[in-house]
């Protein structure tokens, strides 16, 4: 690529589109002034014009064609793990020697001393960080700068580290995840990552540009990531883990309540065939979502003929998206009551439709648009997005024909991209995993408090729309020590922290598999087998289920159960 062609990836003046091109190089040819990225036979990154992005660019290329956007999911447990019981077996000291712990998240504060070794030297052996241009990416990628570990060396020998290698975590997340996971022990304060011999590869994400976040009216100052970022962060931790045939394990504690929540997404599906590598794990969390009030699913009364959904919308919201996604066998429509009673007739269904409605009485403009078979899915799309919405209750009537009346799913954005105060008066907290965790391969984890084995109240809620089990696995995630960003701890919740426990766990399990030799092809369908199968349950629920997966995490229950052909 040219000097030029490279900018246009990082470039606000271009916008990224996922192209489908199944090896026709001839559908380029609507895309001139772009520059174009194969990433296999079928699938293409283009970086276009902005201009190519109007109000009907769904109508016009389909909904699949614009990356979607991801969030941050949030910001004691050795023991309820079984990890310290584990260890107390000599032959079972695991610690995640020889696994790579792979972070694709906020950043991280690699100066701190939970990332080095006793002398001081690093354990991370690279980070791809994708906002500092003018560097040397990583090998076949064209934008970022890649630090390997001699760099990293050297800045931790200068007095001033930033000046050699200035990559930084100015949230904090990315940090917490990879200190939980596998941070250093600092025994006066109480901390102990659960691999603490493992190391590190890390993948810093630039923000969403902001074409992307203007178009699903996400705030300015959210943090927000877009799924063309996350996917090459993925390329690029695989590829390492080739190219140094290193044995590594994938925490993604990032998500979106955009798509179909089926797991057939562009990234979901990638991330399905990555977890099916040998000697790769991926570990997803399953989102913070459960107790939010976002999600409505709903089905037709017969007797009326329509489902009425109520959403209220708090004070001062600017915009927002909506998506209803239907059963394939019917098609839905809808017709819209405003807050003020102003009435939408019945927008018809029947083919692809973008119309632009805007009142009379209110300043609001909604944007609605029909997919009738949107590509990824197969299924049926109603995408809603509300510019400058009046407060109050809106009211949707949802029709059906077709007459199987299978039900729909109506999902709002997640925590951070959507005020607190707009939410459907008749939530359903269940089918609310975020967009990744629905992926069929990877492990996706949600949170209980370790403290009373009670369930995080907050915790997305299984199954996947196409009713695939989700969560597999409960794991701490109430009141756990991480590292912050001053260099000490401090106590986080939610799923994002029970994925990167989990994700320790994961490398203690490789590490006797892989490095050890007892499972050397494991990749995460195995790793999932043995976690599930040592499983603490409660005899008073029924398994798997849509809270707890198939219970919760104990990694000395999984080799427990492997008792006879492991020379316990």
């Amino acid at each position: 690529m040219t000097p030029e062609e490279r900018h246009r990836i990082i470039s606000e003046d271009y916008a990224d589109l996922i192209i489908e091109y199944n090896g026709n190089m001839a559908v380029f040819d609507q895309f001139p002034d772009s520059t174009v990225q194969i990433i296999d036979i079928q699938l293409a990154f283009v970086h276009a014009p902005v201009s190519v992005i109007t109000q009907d660019i769904v109508y016009r290329m389909g909904y699949g064609v614009l990356p979607t956007c991801f969030g941050v999911i949030s910001q004691s447990s050795l023991e309820a793990s079984g990890v310290f019981q584990l260890r107390n077996i000599p032959v079972f000291n695991l610690r995640g020697q020889g696994i790579l712990i792979g972070v694709i998240d906020t950043g991280v504060d690699y100066t701190n001393p939970i990332f080095q070794y006793e002398d001081g030297t690093t354990r991370i052996v690279s980070i791809w960080d994708q906002t500092i241009a003018g560097g040397e990416p990583p090998q076949g990628m064209e934008y970022g700068t890649e630090f390997v570990r001699e760099q990293i060396n050297e800045a931790l020998r200068s007095e001033d580290p930033l000046s050699v290698v200035p990559s930084t975590d100015e949230i904090g997340h990315g940090t917490m995840i990879a200190g939980i996971a596998g941070g250093r022990e600092v025994a006066e304060a109480g901390f102990a990552g659960v691999a603490p011999d493992a190391e590190f590869a890390v993948v810093k994400l630039k923000q969403a540009k902001k074409y992307l976040k203007d178009f699903f009216y996400i705030p300015e100052n959210a943090i927000c990531y877009q799924e063309t970022d996350i996917f090459l962060g993925l390329t690029y931790l695989y590829d390492l883990a080739i190219r140094l045939n290193r044995p590594m394990v994938i925490c993604i504690a990032l998500g979106s309540s955009q798509g179909a929540h089926d797991g057939l997404g562009t990234l979901s599906t990638y991330v399905s065939n990555i977890s099916n590598t040998p000697q790769i794990g991926i570990i997803v969390a399953a989102g913070n979502e459960g107790n939010k009030r976002r999600h409505y699913s709903g089905r037709i009364n017969p007797a009326i003929g329509y489902d009425t959904v109520e959403l209220n919308v708090g004070e001062n919201e600017t915009g927002f998206s909506m998506e209803l996604w239907g059963s394939p066998s019917d098609i839905y429509s809808i017709d819209i009551l405003s807050p003020s009673g102003e009435y939408i007739p019945r927008i018809v269904a029947g083919r692809d439709e973008h119309r632009v409605i805007s009142f009379i009485f209110e300043a609001t403009v909604i944007y609605v648009d029909y997919q009738m078979v949107e590509i990824q899915s197969g299924e049926q799309l109603i995408l809603v997005r509300f510019d400058n919405p009046s407060q109050g209750i809106w009211r949707f009537n949802v029709y059906e024909r077709g007459g199987l009346n299978l039900g729909f799913n109506i999902w709002l954005p997640m925590e951070g991209f959507i005020s607190e105060n707009t939410y459907f008066i008749r939530s359903d907290p269940y089918t609310t995993i975020l967009t990744l965790g629905n992926a069929e391969s990877c492990m996706t984890v949600t949170a209980y408090n370790d403290a009373d084995d009670s369930l995080y109240l907050d915790s997305s809620r299984g199954y996947t729309r196409i009713n695939r089990i989700k969560p597999e696995i409960a794991a701490p995630g109430v009141d756990v020590p991480g590292p912050t960003l001053d260099g000490g701890f401090a106590s986080f919740t939610g799923t994002s922290v029970s994925a990167a426990h989990t994700t320790g766990i994961a490398a203690l399990i490789f590490e006797w598999g892989i490095v050890r030799g007892n499972l050397p092809l494991m990749s995460t369908v195995e790793l999932k087998n043995l976690i599930i199968r040592g499983a603490r349950r409660d005899v008073n629920l029924v398994y798997p289920n849509r809270d707890w997966g198939y219970g919760i995490l104990d990694v000395f229950n999984a080799f427990d159960a492997l008792r006879g052909g492991i020379g316990l």
